[in-house]
């Protein structure tokens, strides 16, 4: 049923660049996050802008849109990215590098949520994931810590606990950005909290949003 979106997927996969396509100093960062209004089946998503390194707001955007396929694991490009697509779209302030809530290479397919928005943009992107969907690895002991997430022999990204007595992150590059460089840019966006700040801040944002909706 859903084959041919597996296959647009392989297709896009080669297209992902595990690369740093980076501008040489990083003046930007934007963040991406979503939430479901269940009773309605829509979804909010929000993008922001954060100026770098100093995290300081400088724009947001919102889109709600309806829902028209299904949760399936491995899929979920297709069933967040439009209204990810139209929030972003929205920004006049273009980030240079882009955090999303949700995987990049370390996929099934290779080709997370983070990836697949990273090439339809042709924008430098990151994954940010609360979980593991595929990769080995060791559990980081303590805050600030962090060890390598491999797939069938390949490093795929970083696994990095953030906060004391918090489960860590999985983060991948999705696009045009190499797994040490993706590490590094999320290592520097922590101030406190498990998430990095441009995925926090866009999260607190969509769940305000979804709560005045």
């Amino acid at each position: 049923m859903y084959n041919r979106y597996i296959l647009a997927q392989e297709e896009l996969r080669e297209k992902i660049i595990v690369e740093d396509f980076l501008p040489e100093k990083i003046e930007t960062v934007g963040g991406v996050d979503q939430a479901f209004i269940s009773e309605d089946n829509k979804v909010v998503s929000c993008a922001i802008v954060l100026a770098y390194p100093s995290m300081e707001l400088i724009e947001e955007r919102f889109s709600l849109m309806g829902v028209d396929f299904p949760y399936v694991p491995g899929l979920l490009a297709y069933r967040e990215g439009p209204s990810v697509l139209a929030a972003y779209g929205k920004l006049e302030n273009k980030p240079d590098v882009l955090l999303i809530d949700g995987q990049g290479i370390a996929h099934p397919r290779g080709v997370g949520i983070a990836s697949h928005i990273g090439v339809v943009l042709d924008k430098p992107t990151i994954g940010v994931a609360k979980k593991r969907l595929v990769g080995e690895y060791t559990v980081p002991g303590k805050a600030g810590e962090c060890s390598r997430l491999t797939y069938n022999g390949k490093l795929i990204g970083f696994v990095l606990k953030t906060k004391e007595g918090c489960r860590p992150l999985f983060i991948s590059p999705g696009h045009k950005v190499s797994p040490e460089k993706a590490l590094g840019i999320v290592s520097s966006c922590i101030r406190g909290h498990k998430l990095p700040e441009p995925v926090r801040i866009a999260h607190t944002r969509v769940d305000a949003c979804k709560t005045d909706l």
